[in-house]
């Protein structure tokens, strides 16, 4: 009797070390150009060649920036990392999606949209998000440069085996509460180091409900809490997701597909090391006010005050909320804010978009809030365009971005300023994650779009 993880992960196992780690076969290697030039230049002094090429996928993502993408990159160093990435692409003979190719776009929504992304496989990349690729009933995490050059060189991977845990979110969401709240609300109860060491399959009715964008920002958000990575096992849901898309299988081939993964679930009496059940019901839209997605809160919620915080955690309680210029007990509803950030790899697709223009419809944006609306994908802003949403958008005095990571992390233009407020849909919250000195609440897009209109924290 094995778990969804075990079933994957003995599959993709090449040989294990005595006392040692395992070495992991690798089916889907993604590269971006942040944690990929150590590792090119790797192969070039050992005169190597990239193992699989057919498996490698490359996008330019975090570097990029969000508005005139036609010209060159003005920041002398993104557009190095930019350039030796599309170097490296053509040097070693790989698919790359660069600046203004139609597939471009956030390495994590990338992958799902073009269907490199199934159940059963094991994916990686040099990025800690890669949990997001999960939802598909996939082992997918994140890996460090040195490790990112040892799949180029031989497809395969060392791994210390994690341990397992399965969450069951039961029941059914209130109205107004998506994945992010689930996701949000979980870190605060696990805490950020509560699933460490842990691979995690998240359950229950309230997962079964979400669409393939829904589990993909909770799995995404899996590493915020430790765990190496999370997964959803498959079903109708995800079949219907990945039929047509460009590398799903196709004819026979996609019924042997469906066949195989049928059978890619939790078996009735396989036993998890750790398991956690939350009542789905009692989540309601969440935000964070420290400088950890941990720190988080119902909207509607106060900060805790000093004493309930343990002993160990308190000079960080304080610290972070020095930095956020938050009290303890305080209330966030009607908090004035700054920005508001739409997208990253956590909420930067079709869905999150839909949610955000459906609240906008008929309203205005507030005056004193700069807004950053960024789809995760040149796919995904085209679909904003086929449903219509950018003229919503639009009529609000929103104005719609072009493809990247954004504002989720200060690598391109888009950066909050200093002492600023930045109701964000990313997934990290740090000190200066955003842009030296600013301060990000983390959100889901119905919030965001709530504190969009009317300028502070409010109740969608």
């Amino acid at each position: 009797m094995k778990t969804l993880f075990e079933k994957i992960w003995d599959a993709h196992v090449v040989t294990e070390v005595k006392d040692g780690p395992t070495q992991l076969y690798i089916d889907r290697h993604l590269v971006h150009e942040v944690t990929s030039p150590q590792a090119f230049a790797g192969l070039r002094a050992r005169g190597l060649k990239v193992f699989r090429p057919e498996q490698t996928t490359l996008t330019a993502d975090h570097n990029i920036p969000t508005m005139h993408q036609d010209q060159p990159i003005r920041d002398e160093v993104s557009r190095f990392q930019v350039d030796t990435l599309a170097k490296n692409a053509r040097d070693f003979g790989l698919t790359y999606y660069g600046l203004n190719n139609p597939k471009n776009g956030i390495v994590h929504v990338i992958g799902p949209e073009n269907g490199y992304s199934q159940p059963g496989m094991t994916i990686v990349c040099g990025d800690s998000h890669t949990s997001t690729h999960g939802a598909f009933g996939a082992i997918a995490f994140g890996i460090g440069t040195s490790e990112v050059e040892m799949v180029l060189a031989s497809q395969c991977i060392l791994q210390t085996r994690p341990k397992t845990m399965r969450i069951n979110f039961e029941g059914k969401l209130a109205d107004g509460v998506g994945a992010k709240d689930m996701a949000l609300y979980m870190i605060s109860q696990l805490t950020t180091g509560g699933a460490t060491g842990y691979f995690v399959e998240y359950s229950g009715e309230a997962v079964r409900n979400l669409s393939m964008e829904g589990r993909m920002t909770l799995c995404n958000l899996s590493i915020e809490m430790g765990a190496r990575g999370g997964l959803v096992a498959p079903d109708e849901t995800t079949f219907a997701y990945l039929k047509g898309r460009e590398y799903a299988p196709k004819g026979d081939r996609w019924e042997q597909a469906i066949a195989y993964w049928k059978t890619l679930k939790t078996d009735e009496s396989a036993k998890f090391d750790k398991e956690v059940t939350i009542d789905a019901t009692q989540i309601k839209p969440m935000i964070t006010y420290g400088t950890n997605p941990g720190m988080g809160m119902p909207i509607d919620g106060s900060i805790p005050e000093l004493e309930s915080v343990d002993t160990a955690g308190k000079i960080t309680f304080e610290k972070a909320l020095n930095y956020m210029g938050f009290k303890p007990g305080e209330k966030l509803l009607g908090k004035p804010i700054d920005y508001v950030f739409l997208g990253s790899c956590t909420n930067g697709r079709i869905e999150d978009f839909r949610v955000f223009a459906n609240y906008v419809r008929g309203k205005k944006k507030a005056d004193n809030v700069t807004a950053w609306l960024v789809p995760g994908s040149w796919q995904v802003r085209k679909q904003i365009e086929a449903e219509g949403l950018d003229k919503i958008l639009e009529e609000a005095g929103f104005e719609l971005r072009q493809p990247g990571c954004s504002a989720c992390l200060a690598m391109n233009d888009d950066k909050i300023p200093a002492g600023k407020y930045a109701v964000s849909t990313s997934n990290r919250n740090f000190e200066g994650r955003q842009g030296p000195g600013s301060r990000t609440i983390l959100a889901g897009p119905l919030v965001a779009a709530a504190a969009a209109v009317t300028g502070k924290i409010s109740l969608p």
